[in-house]
């Protein structure tokens, strides 16, 4: 239990640390379990994970989550056409189809890795060195001409179903995905980041209920979400501070950093 316990601390803060920023949660849970030798991590103990940093979102965002699903009723019910209530369809909308289709590709992508976990590495290392290099390219040439409320329904639907990809490969990062399209879309880097939050949040909740029956709740269970819950919340705070001035350059090359050590590791592993 004591291992157990340990493990899920650490697992807790790696997906708190990793959620947010554009360099995959999903290929860090699954690096350091390979790495250290560790038993692989459980698909229901990965979305107890989300679930901690999914109530990370819920949190930091309270205000505008109340703004959004008051104006998305509003818009409904009174005929009241805001700004809240389009960016809160804008999500519905851009969820739907983002579900179905990562439902579908994790399926295909499922049968064509297989359980060799050798070759799932191999795919993360693959897949975060050339998201890396692509975010940086695309992020270095958009302009930031698009704030967070001026998003049209066409940006958010190419943002959102974005998404799929995420889930269905490893160390793509729905973070990374999707701020790497919205910036392709010209928005600014501040709102980018915000609406990946925004938009993960409808996808992460759908996946948190339909594996609550698997749940295990045990003490190894609410360490790992704590940690992940209060990581997450300092990483979404420190993320919008940073993008206010920063670029997504240092993230890129840590994606790089890390996929180039993933494959060297492969190599003395086969």
């Amino acid at each position: 239990m004591f291992t157990d316990t340990i493990h899920a601390l650490i697992l807790g803060v790696v997906q708190g640390l990793t959620e947010f920023l554009p360099v995959s949660s999903s290929a860090h849970l699954n690096l350091f379990p390979w790495i250290f030798g560790w038993e692989k991590i459980s698909e229901s103990f990965d979305v107890a994970l989300h679930l901690g940093t999914l109530l990370a979102i819920v949190l930091f965002f309270y205000k505008d989550w109340v703004k959004l699903i008051k104006g998305g009723y509003n818009q409904v019910v009174k005929k009241k056409n805001t700004t809240d209530g389009r960016m809160f369809w804008y999500i519905v909308f851009a969820t739907i189809p983002a579900g179905i289709l990562s439902l579908i590709l994790d399926k295909i992508v499922g049968k064509i890795i297989g359980d060799n976990l050798n070759v799932e590495m191999l795919v993360i290392a693959i897949t975060l060195i050339v998201m890396g290099i692509i975010l940086y390219v695309v992020d270095k040439k958009s302009k930031s001409t698009v704030e967070y409320k001026k998003i049209t329904l066409k940006q958010s639907m190419l943002i959102g179903v974005s998404q799929a990809l995420a889930a269905a490969f490893p160390g793509v990062s729905r973070s990374g995905i999707t701020m790497t399209v919205a910036r392709g879309l010209n928005i600014d880097r501040e709102s980018a980041a915000k609406y990946s939050f925004m938009l993960a949040a409808p996808i992460i909740a759908a996946a948190v209920i339909f594996d609550l029956g698997k749940f295990t709740f045990g003490l190894p269970f609410f360490i790992g979400v704590i940690a992940s819950f209060l990581v997450g919340v300092l990483i979404i705070k420190f993320l919008m501070d940073y993008l206010k001035k920063g670029s997504f350059k240092v993230f890129a090359i840590y994606r790089v950093i890390i996929g180039v050590i993933v494959i060297g590791l492969f190599f003395t592993r086969i």
